[in-house]
């Protein structure tokens, strides 16, 4: 499965695309109020990764086991050092509101947490690497 992100930026506009496969959607993120940049940091978006990761693999496992959910909330937080930096410590909390004994929801829970891509690939430790980079003087673009 190929999914990728793509940013595209300028002066008042701020363009995310979404793609998995061959769909795509572009989500909204305004810029930054300088008119440059995302208005979301890099960390922010890292923890709203991971909570989407869990949120959606909890609805996905829960499927799996029969399991009927209500409600899904998860809260993530990530600590840096300074700029630049690595995050040094991500922590999430969630809460599932479904039509199961608290047991079985737990257990889907501790389950999901297993199996959650980004929260796996962090885990990890998985490399990134800069594959291309394309420079234009915006005078004679």
């Amino acid at each position: 499965m190929r999914i990728s992100a793509r940013v595209d930026n300028s002066f008042g506009r701020h363009a995310a695309v979404l793609s998995t496969e061959d769909e795509s959607r572009e989500i909204s993120i305004p810029p930054k109020p300088s008119g440059f940049a995302s208005s979301a940091t890099e960390g922010e978006l890292l923890c709203l990764a991971v909570a989407t990761c869990y949120c959606n693999d909890v609805y996905r496992e829960a499927r799996k086991r029969n399991i009927e959910v209500v409600r899904v909330e998860v809260d993530a937080e990530a600590t840096f050092r300074e700029e630049g930096a690595a995050a040094e410590r991500i922590v999430y909390r969630a809460r599932v509101t479904a039509r199961a004994p608290r047991a079985e929801i737990v257990a889907l829970m501790r389950h999901t947490d297993t199996v959650a891509e980004v929260q796996n690939t962090l885990r990890a430790a998985c490399p990134v690497e800069l594959t291309e980079t394309a420079a234009e003087d915006a005078d004679t673009a």
